[in-house]
């Protein structure tokens, strides 16, 4: 059965918007290459860029050896969605029911917009030319299903009525990923174990069962089966909330300023959310409304593929305020704003929100990872780097650094047995440097590995530095026998230590010399 006319979705797609944003931010041409890289590597790249070779996941050095007059740029989500805002404008001014997906993404009701120009080819004519007038390029794609049309926006296709699974069986199966989400990398992954158990086309999936999909993947696989068999994304929220928990923020003084709005964007958001948890309730379509000292009214709503935490809330509401106030002379408001508001249009039960252990919805993490970038943009890609578990047999030589974001591919293999290695639990703390240290017997005399590979007295005492511990138990030591055919290799040998108090340690001889290697909790 067709859906009812008024259902359908036009969707609005910007590509590589933030290549683009990043031209215009940056005053380039349209014919400068273009790349956003993060962690070192390609996210986005202009069609000048791919043209020349570059593709996304690419690293720096491989993109700028295949165009070396490449721009990189930094992602910045404020940027992409000041520099939207104009397109989103435009796009309002011809129809209504604007939401922003994300910078780059709109939909909207095809319904109205279709009557309005008289059919739907005439509306997408309308709608081009609007947005070419802010200086972009997009595509356009009308279906039954929000995912359809933008998956139809991504080839410029206009879905027949009913249409929806027809067109989206013989795509390949990576096309359910083509749009960034929330579980970006469960669905990759779900996406390569589809293709290595043969499944290549989106109707392929789609044939499966709801029990085998449900039995044999996650959740996210769940989602991706509805999108291929082009059911409806979520049902339209059935409850409806009280006013009292939509926020209002009278300005004083009136916000003319980013910073300013940032604040005020910040403050709401912490009250919205405070409300739709005393209502058991998390936002997914959230309404920013402005009024100015001039009487002007502005609003836009945003709709959001998972509930928004209060960081979302504070982002968006950044992001659009930014937008309205940059907005270029003759589009902006004639005066400051003097109210806010934020109004939910749909929300879902506060049950879809994952929360923390203390009482947060795990933006914690987020945080990081953004703060890790920021350091990667202002000291380099290798300024930040993270531990991969290898193969070895010490604890130094188990780890491989790798540059964050990079593939965490270790040097060695850990799988194949290690014949020797520190047996588990590994040293919670790793001493790089290796300090000095000194093992003593009963009668005061340096502890030192035997050519029999064992102590040449108990070890009674450490010392380390002006401190000295009598121990409590020790184990070892175990002779290592490694490059015994290199010239000049001394033998070396290892051993733990346990002192009155929390910490064990784990100690490394060799040429008669302790050092601290670990430290156990």
């Amino acid at each position: 059965m067709s859906p009812p006319p008024d259902a359908r979705v036009l969707a609005v797609w910007c590509p590589d918007w933030p290549a683009v944003a990043a031209a215009a931010g940056a005053g380039l041409s349209a014919e400068q290459p273009v790349a956003v890289l993060q962690a070192n590597r390609v996210v986005t790249c202009s069609a000048t860029a791919r043209e020349a070779g570059v593709r996304r996941g690419m690293r720096k050095r491989e993109a700028q050896s295949r165009c070396p007059e490449l721009y990189i740029a930094q992602p910045d989500p404020d940027r992409d969605a000041r520099l939207f805002e104009p397109v989103a404008a435009a796009v309002d001014n011809l129809a209504s029911g604007v939401e922003v997906l994300r910078p780059g993404l709109l939909v909207l009701p095809a319904r109205g917009v279709i009557r309005y120009f008289g059919s739907a080819e005439a509306a997408v004519r309308q709608l081009l030319a609007a947005v070419a007038t802010a200086g972009v390029e997009a595509r356009i794609g009308i279906a039954d299903e929000l995912p359809t049309a933008i998956v139809a926006a991504r080839h410029g296709t206009l879905v027949p009525p009913g249409r929806d699974a027809p067109f989206l069986s013989p795509l390949p199966i990576t096309e359910l990923a083509a749009e960034p989400g929330p579980a970006e990398r469960e669905r990759a992954a779900l996406l390569d174990l589809l293709h290595r158990l043969g499944l290549r086309r989106i109707g392929d999936f789609a044939a499966l069962t709801t029990t085998q999909v449900t039995s044999r993947f996650g959740a996210d696989a769940i989602v991706a089966h509805r999108l291929a068999r082009a059911l409806p994304d979520r049902p339209p929220a059935p409850r409806s909330l009280p006013p009292e928990v939509a926020v209002r923020l009278p300005c004083e003084p009136p916000i003319d300023r980013v910073d300013a709005a940032a604040f005020a964007g910040r403050l709401l958001a912490t009250r919205l959310t405070a409300n739709l948890s005393a209502a058991s309730a998390a936002c997914t379509r959230l309404e920013i409304r402005a009024e100015t000292e001039a009487g002007e009214e502005m609003s836009r709503v945003w709709r959001c593929a998972e509930p928004l935490t209060a960081d979302g809330v504070a982002d968006r509401v950044r992001w659009q305020l930014d937008g309205w106030l940059t907005r270029p002379p003759g589009n902006r408001p004639t005066a400051a704003i003097t109210v806010l508001h934020l109004i939910p249009v749909e929300v879902a039960p506060a049950a879809a929100l994952q929360l923390g252990l203390w009482g947060d919805t795990g933006s914690g993490d987020e945080r990081a990872l953004r703060a890790l970038v920021r350091v990667q943009g202002l000291l380099g890609g290798d300024a930040v780097r993270v531990g991969v578990l290898s193969g070895g047999r010490g604890p130094t030589e188990r780890i491989t650094m790798v540059t964050f974001g990079d593939e965490p591919a270790p040097d060695t293999d850990p799988a194949p047995p290690w014949p020797g290695r520190i047996p588990e639990p590994a040293p919670a703390v790793i001493m790089l440097d290796r300090p000095r240290v000194a093992l003593e017997a009963a009668d005061g005399t340096s502890v030192r590995i035997t050519g029999r590979g064992l102590f040449s007295s108990p070890p009674v005492r450490l010392r380390w530095g002006r401190s000295s511990w009598r121990l409590t138990a020790w184990a070892g030591p175990w002779l290592l026998d490694e490059l015994w055919w290199a010239p000049g290799a001394a033998p070396a040998a290892r051993a733990q230590v346990e002192l009155p108090g929390p910490h064990s340690l784990l100690l490394l001889a060799r040429d008669d010399r302790w050092c601290v290697e670990g430290l156990y909790d």
